[in-house]
């Protein structure tokens, strides 16, 4: 609900940083909750697509490319025309598996180590972009590891199954 509340302007509209209104192709950039936005070195915004349907990584195909170009290349410009952190000093990606499914784009400054932001869970978004551009059906196809605690629900499941 909070991210639909940011989306429809119910809650947090002042800490917007970008909007792009397009229904299929649009997105809300705002500072993540662990950001102070006093200090560049521990930059972190994220992009809220608006369209609901997408929850996770494994939803995207080609139909999607043009709202991951949107996220990337307007993300990027929000960012330097406000804080003047070039593209070049962003780590700009996505989670698998999502803390939320509700799909967005986590935007963090190169410099900073973002909890989640190691390759085990964090997927480029231009990878993403290029693989999905190769074949529509990769996060359909590829399979995806990814660490879990061992307090985590989806961890007991995998345990239950015998596939830990």
């Amino acid at each position: 609900q909070w991210v639909y509340n940011i989306l429809e302007k119910k809650a947090e509209a002042d800490r917007i940083i970008h909007e792009n209104p397009d229904p299929s192709n649009g997105f809300v950039l705002v500072p993540d909750l662990k950001w102070n936005q006093n200090q560049l070195d521990d930059l972190y915004l994220i992009a809220l697509v608006r369209r609901r349907e997408i929850k996770s990584l494994r939803d995207l195909t080609a139909e999607h490319l043009p709202l991951l170009r949107n996220v990337l290349q307007e993300g990027k410009e929000a960012i330097v025309k406000r804080f003047g952190v070039p593209g070049s000093q962003l780590r700009i990606y996505l989670h698998y598996q999502p803390s939320y499914y509700h799909l967005h784009v986590h935007f963090t400054a190169l410099g900073y180590d973002a909890p989640g932001s190691s390759v085990e869970r964090a997927h480029l978004l231009a990878d993403v972009i290029d693989n999905l551009a190769m074949d529509s059906m990769y996060y359909q196809k590829r399979a995806l590891t990814f660490p879990l605690r061992a307090d985590e629900p989806l961890f007991k499941k995998f345990q239950e199954a015998g596939k830990v």
